[in-house]
């Protein structure tokens, strides 16, 4: 999960990520779509392929990235558990907070 949420800290991954789930890029259509160089866009697609979010296969000289559902997935399980946490712990210190009152 570290590697997950470090490569989702950037928000090029996140574009990248978004992108390559919607459909699949060669790294050199993603590289025409930022402001960096093709070697800048290469190392975001390997942080997220090395956590699991994209994956990259070959077709002739293309490198094509595709997002990765299933990580995403599991990502998204990890926030609704945390999410389910603190909204208990809120409720709790709301429930504190009344009887204080009373």
């Amino acid at each position: 999960m570290d590697r997950i949420f470090h490569a989702l800290a950037d928000a090029t991954r996140r574009d990248i990520v978004a992108r390559t789930l919607r459909d699949e890029h060669s790294v050199s259509a993603l590289a025409r779509l930022y402001p960096m160089s093709f070697a800048a866009v290469q190392k975001h697609v390997a942080v997220l392929q090395g956590a699991e979010l994209v994956t990259k296969r070959r077709r002739g000289r293309e490198q094509l990235v595709s997002g990765n559902v299933d990580t995403i997935s599991k990502a998204a399980h990890v926030l609704d558990q945390l999410e389910t946490l603190w909204r208990g712990r809120i409720d709790r210190i709301g429930e504190i907070l009344a009887d204080k009152a009373t």
